[in-house]
């Protein structure tokens, strides 16, 4: 079976901008798209940096158009997803993905399509990279090369890790000649060696003086059209209802909770401002909608917890605010950076008050507790799910949140950091909110359900739709797509759950509705407490990168001396910075420098130790404002002295 590695022969007289113009309708690449296109098309392991509207899929969608074989994406959205293969499907391209909630049967299918060439792009979840199954299909299937987004998530010492990431060695293992382009928007130059180490090969000779073989393009994330303000809010819902009523257009509004999203959207409502909401532990259907109301601009604001934003296709936002300080650059720069993405002015307002300082410091606290109560909760796990030392290999759970604190007097932020933890030590594996998706399982045999009577037309819809979609209803729960379902059928979110209750209860069907709830699974058998082992790799290495991103999330907001664009792009390691202009901190300084020219003109007018008509100061080539600000400045300083409405200098 053919490897996959690209043709250099063949891709060298490949015409990427007549491809770019057939299926994009774009004339020319933008920034460093065309040296990652070339670089991934020569066959070189390759790694893009670029801000977030940079154009990222192009870089990998274009290439894979002129080569032989799939092209394997891997991302951990599956909105996103879903989103892209649709958008490549508009334009004739043949694109599939691969997520939770779909039957066996149609994973089978969509990988042996691949296998036979039927698929250009085939999207997958990093956690479907440990399917045995998956391993078995790739590797009689030839891929042009394997695209990683979001890949700063490969890093451990990154903002966003996720273990899942590091699954993608065992692809690189089956298939060592495919190259692999990288992509993210946000990487710290220790970030992006790492990512560049994890993701070469074992194999692959090493080119000095650096440590791995990757091809890497990095495009300025300096975002010309967005202004960064730090706004100091005692009251912030105050604030946010100002900000959002002295401006227009589509905006976002980022907070830390669930509850909170709904009571700000609530209150923003309330004072005539369009506004809904969206975290991870909504619905499907709820989620859609919501993002569909707000992308049609019928509702005009958005506020959400971070669940909401990654591969959001509205170019058009004007104002991205956070409510809650993120507790990292790398978060709030990726999410600000939603703002602006056609070009046009737009803001990225943080609001801050004298009571964040000591509450970013006390997530360090909640997110890496003390060794002791890592393994105390530990203990009450096995307490909870009555494993005895020894046991429990291979366990896996629901994991109720609520009950476990009930249980234990637990506070829930610390239990989870607690649980990543121990995850991360290699001790259970804990996912949260894990999506179940709807199970259904006929309790008749196929024969019978031909015999049944007084079926109403909507209950002959579902069954015939369940029939033709899924194979072995008969011998086990299977796992269905409602909204596939739902469109088959022509049925909103509520009939076709009406449908499945009634065939439920008259026991033709039985039905597990779908539901978000955390698992934890024993990756080893239990230990006693003090026997748990939580490495500096695990624990203090995290924690004190932790602890700088904090540092750096602080000294962003509170420093009034420095251009906000050049604190974050020094923190990506850009070296050639220069002052926004636009920002608060560059707006502030130029009204300063605009009060000491005033001052100055003031000075050499009131030289002759005459007195002068305020009228006079008002005249000279200055702002109002700013000969209000100098006239202050020098009373304060005892340099001049006004009385009735002249000034004398002192």
């Amino acid at each position: 079976m053919d490897n996959g590695s690209p043709d250099n022969c063949q891709l060298s007289i490949v015409n990427y901008q007549f491809i770019l113009k057939k299926y994009w309708g774009y004339d020319d690449f933008r920034g460093i798209q065309r040296d990652i296109i070339e670089s991934i098309g020569a066959g070189h392991d390759t790694l893009g940096l670029m801000p977030t509207g940079g154009g990222k899929s192009i870089t990998f969608q274009v290439p894979a158009m002129a080569m032989q074989g799939v092209c394997l994406v891997i991302t951990p959205l599956i909105a996103l997803m879903k989103d892209q293969v649709t958008h490549l499907r508009q334009r004739h391209i043949n694109a599939a993905a691969i997520y939770s909630g779909m039957s066996h049967d149609d994973i089978l299918r969509t990988l042996d399509n691949a296998i036979l060439g039927n698929t250009k792009f085939l999207y997958i979840s990093p956690e479907r990279l440990s399917s045995e199954l998956f391993i078995t299909k790739i590797r009689h299937m030839q891929v042009c090369f394997i695209t990683v987004d979001e890949a700063h998530c490969i890093s451990q010492w990154g903002y966003d890790f996720r273990p899942s990431y590091l699954q993608i060695a065992r692809i690189r293992e089956v298939k060592p000649q495919v190259p692999v382009l990288a992509l993210t928007a946000t990487a710290t130059p220790q970030v992006i060696e790492d990512i560049c180490e994890r993701l070469t090969p074992p194999s692959a000779p090493l080119t000095p003086p650096s440590t791995h073989s990757f091809h890497v393009f990095r495009m300025s994330f300096e975002r010309k059209n967005l202004a960064y303000v730090v706004r100091l809010a005692d009251d912030k819902m105050a604030e946010l209802t100002h900000i959002l009523t002295m401006t227009q257009g589509a905006a976002i509004v980022y907070v830390r909770s669930r509850k909170r999203t709904k009571d700000i959207s609530t209150q923003l409502s309330e004072q005539g401002i369009s506004a809904t909401f969206y975290h991870a532990g909504l619905e499907p259907a709820d989620k859609d909608q919501r993002q569909h109301d707000w992308q049609t601009d019928q509702q005009r604001v958005m506020v959400a917890t971070n669940a909401f934003g990654m591969g959001i296709d509205k170019a058009d936002v004007r104002l991205v605010i956070h409510y809650d300080c993120p507790d990292s650059i790398e978060a709030y720069f990726q999410e600000a950076g939603r703002a602006g993405r056609d070009g046009k002015k737009a803001y990225a307002v943080l609001l801050y008050n004298s009571h964040e300082h000591a509450k970013l410091e006390k997530r360090i606290l909640d997110s890496y507790p003390e060794k002791d109560y890592i393994r105390q909760v530990y203990e009450h796990l096995a307490y909870y799910y009555q494993i005895a030392t020894g046991d429990g290999y291979g366990f896996a759970s629901d994991f109720s949140m609520e009950d476990f604190c009930r249980r234990f007097h637990h506070f829930p932020i610390r239990v989870q950091s607690a649980l990543q933890i121990l995850q991360r030590a290699g001790y259970i594996e804990y996912e949260e909110d894990q999506d179940t998706h709807t199970r259904i399982h006929f309790l008749l045999e196929r024969h019978e359900l031909y015999r049944l009577r007084e079926l109403t037309s909507k209950e002959e819809r579902v069954i015939e739709a369940l029939l033709r979609n899924y194979g072995g209803l008969f011998s086990d729960y299977e796992f269905i797509d409602e909204t596939l379902m739902k469109q088959i059928t022509s049925m909103t979110d509520h009939e076709f759950y009406q449908v499945l209750i009634s065939l439920s209860q008259r026991h033709i069907l039985h039905f597990v509705p779908r539901k978000h709830m955390p698992y934890v699974r024993w990756m080893q058998r239990r230990e006693d407490a003090e026997h748990i082992m939580l490495p500096p790799s695990v624990y203090e290495d995290r924690r004190a990168q932790y602890e700088l991103r904090i540092k750096s999330m602080l000294d962003y907001a509170e420093r009034e001396d420095r251009c906000r664009s050049r604190l974050l792009l020094e923190y990506f390691g850009e070296k050639d910075t220069h002052d926004c202009r636009q920002c608060d901190v560059c707006q502030q300084n130029k009204k300063s420098q605009h009060a000491d020219d005033a001052c100055q003109k003031i000075l050499q007018l009131l030289a002759d130790k005459q007195e002068h008509p305020i009228a006079e100061m008002r005249m000279l080539p200055f702002d109002t404002a700013d000969i209000d600000a100098a006239l202050a400045r020098l009373v304060s300083e005892e340099r001049i002295k006004p009385c009735d409405g002249t000034i004398k200098a002192v």
